[in-house]
């Protein structure tokens, strides 16, 4: 591993301005994506300054969102009855995304921010990254690519977003809280994640130094109902190959709201707000499903690799909203 400082700050403006007045540092909470990337060489940080001390850790709530405190755990977040009553699926994700062992140690702000699980990018024997190393081009195109996108890709990077609780916090239109040097601000998840287009290596909108201080979760309407669905190659820990996150109002068997987002095919958490369109208002059919998979997935640009996708992400959609719904095709 390269060599590093590390550096336990005592408060966040402390460690605000460490960061950000060195190119060099960067920010070190649970670590379970960030010391993996060290050691494979892929990260090479000259300073590490340790969070995971301050302050920043809780569940709150309040009559209309829970504020969660971007240390808490992914493990803490899980056990939140208020989460588990009113948001399920965001529960669902968490309990899907990770091992026991992980989630008690991977933070809310860091599984957000986690990195492309591609394997070109994890492996620095392998020269074409645009990710890693711009303009160097994209070993995906000609290599292995089951595990890569199919939606918001680019000619410089088709490499795949990897956390499962941001697929229902997008759906949800989650708000990212940071704090730099500049001050605080709010970010909507929805925006918060670029896709590659030119520039892979920038993944989000924080800027170097911004620390994540809480993430503001909207609560849904009593009476939704919702449902995560993640489907992999195998049952114990894996990432997904796709997921479905969905909640709807119904009124008899009637839609009368619907968020829709979707995990495993999107280069960014994917908002299907074509689906979204379709299902509201209309009624519990496997054919207005069907109807809403094929606007989701509208403008997907498979590689030979990755074409079994589409289809598999249009069926993953219909049947989490018959499970959520109790809809039959």
């Amino acid at each position: 591993m390269h060599p590093f400082e590390y550096v336990r700050p005592s408060a966040a403006d402390e460690a605000v301005a460490t960061v950000s007045r060195d190119r060099h540092a960067s920010y070190l909470a649970g670590g379970t994506t960030q010391l993996d990337l060290m050691k494979d060489g892929v990260l090479r940080p000259e300073r590490l300054v340790d969070i995971t001390r301050l302050p920043l850790r809780g569940i709150m709530h309040t009559t209309t969102s829970v504020h969660v405190g971007a240390l808490t755990t992914m493990e803490e977040l899980a056990a939140d009855p208020v989460l588990a009553e009113r948001l399920p699926f965001v529960r669902e994700a968490l309990l899907l995304g990770a091992s026991p062992q992980l989630r008690n140690m991977a933070t809310i702000g860091g599984n957000l921010l986690q990195r492309a699980r591609c394997r070109y990018f994890r492996d620095p024997a392998v020269a074409a990254c645009n990710k890693r190393t711009p303009g160097s081009g994209c070993a995906a195109f000609t290599g292995t690519q089951r595990m890569h996108a199919i939606l918001g890709t680019s000619p410089h990077c088709v490499a795949l977003h990897a956390s499962d609780v941001a697929v229902p916090l997008v759906a949800l239109d989650a708000v990212v809280r940071a704090r730099g040097e500049d001050g605080p601000r709010a970010v909507p998840l929805t925006r918060f994640y670029l896709p590659p287009g030119t520039t892979p290596d920038v993944e989000n909108m924080l800027r170097h130094g911004e620390l994540i201080t809480e993430v503001e979760i909207p609560l849904l309407p009593e009476g939704t109902r919702s449902h995560y669905l993640k489907v992999r190659d195998r049952v114990s820990y894996e990432f997904a190959l796709v997921s479905a996150g969905v909640a709807v109002r119904l009124d008899g068997d009637m839609i009368t709201e619907a968020r829709v987002a979707l995990g495993g095919v999107g280069t960014i958490p994917w908002r299907a707000w074509g689906a979204e369109s379709v299902l509201r208002g209309c009624r519990v059919d496997g054919e207005n499903f069907r109807a809403a998979a094929e606007a989701a997935l509208e403008g997907a640009v498979p590689l030979p690799g990755t074409a079994f996708k589409v289809e598999l992400a249009k069926r993953t959609l219909v049947r989490a909203l018959e499970t959520v719904t109790g809809g039959r095709p």
